[in-house]
């Protein structure tokens, strides 16, 4: 590729940039959880500006949904032909968004940008329009320069994935082989100020409801009851000692060790002087990816019994999100591409890292695809007065031409 004009063409690309962000923060895509209506309205917005300013290959792949007015939740590609069609790179970004939050906490409207030293201000500018607008500006600069690509780039916007990617990544997945093994997917949705991390891994996330049944009694004859209270406190201490159980390290990650962490609490009884006959109480478990979360699981039973055993109690679980995926190994083809990329458009060493967060690369990795999740952030996402850094869309926008362009 010519890179200077490449990359003299996303410099000057200030003005599209501000009136995409502009456009896609107008029209709220939050999801029904959120007391929202989905991403379609903002689907068509972003398909009708990609259609005027030229990208015309767009599919749409809509996972049927009876919770939103329109009855779908949109997933769009975007395609920009290269020589070969067997090898693909992939940038994934998401529609949806997550609710302003309290109003108060704002100084700006959070569905109407607004430019300020640099940045541009509003609810989803960082999360996920930076990366979206960052792709759409790499592949429009590629093709005002007249750039012949050596495989095809796949702009990918997905739906669903601030409340689980069910009508998303998910989806897509299930009902579609969009991926092939030697594809390169880049996913531009966590990141440092610096551009330099590129993650590669995940935790493994467990998040646990865990349910105590004993028997209620006056408190003033604790022994004629089973106190559900007590014996889930003592689980409680019991699951976060797991920390040690599963102790391996793995400086890859921060905290590099597997963390069990009780968190959620409901109430039980309402008055002082009653034991309490149910508790419940909730648990956040990310483990290294070495551990299973089977294995996980089964000592959480075992040590439930044990407590079952010696209060007199029942104790069941439920589980409202159990995700786990390999890594993306360090040498892949995408990493070593990114790595590349960053030196030659930045001067700078990236370097891979694991996180305890979830991402969609997680299902990616899972079906044997390897994913990447990098960007350039202020990392201001679901924070009031969410905001982006113009100067790192246009940067990142480079290095998604140079991975396009196959450097």
């Amino acid at each position: 590729m010519n890179k200077e004009k490449v990359f003299s063409l996303i410099d000057g690309s200030h003005d599209g940039i501000v009136e995409l962000e502009t456009l896609l923060t107008s029209v709220p895509a939050l999801a029904p959880e959120s007391g929202g209506e989905g991403e379609l309205k903002k689907a068509e917005a972003l398909v009708a500006w990609l259609l005027k300013n030229g990208i015309t290959e767009i599919e749409r792949f809509d996972a049927p949904d009876t919770r939103v007015p329109s009855g779908i939740r949109p997933n769009i590609v975007a395609t920009i032909r290269g020589k070969k069609a067997e090898k693909r790179l992939w940038v994934m970004a998401h529609l949806d968004v997550v609710p302003p939050g309290e109003a108060t906490l704002w100084t700006t409207d959070p569905w109407k940008v607004v430019e300020k030293d640099g940045f541009l201000y509003g609810r989803g500018v960082e999360d996920d329009q930076q990366g979206l607008v960052a792709s759409v500006f790499a592949a429009l600069a590629l093709m005002k320069a007249g750039t012949e690509l050596p495989f095809d780039l796949k702009l990918l916007f997905v739906a669903d994935e601030e409340v689980g990617s069910a009508y998303g990544i998910q989806y897509l997945m299930d009902h579609h082989k969009l991926f092939r093994k030697d594809d390169l997917i880049l996913i531009p949705d966590g990141g440092d100020p610096e551009g330099l991390t590129i993650e590669v891994a995940e935790k493994n996330i467990l998040w646990l409801k865990v349910t105590t049944k004993g028997k209620q009694c006056h408190g003033s004859t604790p022994g004629e009851g089973r106190n559900a209270f007590l014996a889930a406190c003592e689980l409680a201490l019991s699951l976060h000692d797991l920390e040690n159980h599963f102790g391996d390290k793995d400086s890859l990650f921060n905290p590099d060790y597997s963390t069990f962490s009780p968190t959620k609490k409901e109430a039980n009884v309402p008055n002082i002087n009653t034991i309490p006959g149910e508790d419940v109480f909730y648990m956040d478990i990310r483990v290294l990816p070495r551990y299973p979360l089977a294995v996980v699981m089964a000592e959480i039973e075992k040590r439930a019994k044990a407590v079952e055993g010696k209060h007199g109690v029942k104790i069941s679980f439920e589980s409202s999100q159990s995700v786990e995926s390999p890594m993306t190994p360090v040498d892949a083809l995408v990493v070593r591409e990114l790595l590349k990329a960053l030196k030659e458009t930045r001067g700078i060493e990236g370097k891979t890292i694991g996180i305890g967060g979830g991402t969609v690369g997680a299902y990616l990795r899972k079906s044997g695809f390897d994913a990447v999740v990098w960007g350039t952030l202020e990392e201001k996402a679901h924070q009031p007065n969410e905001s982006a850094k113009i100067a790192n869309i246009i940067a990142d926008a480079k290095v998604i031409a140079l991975l396009a362009a196959g450097r």
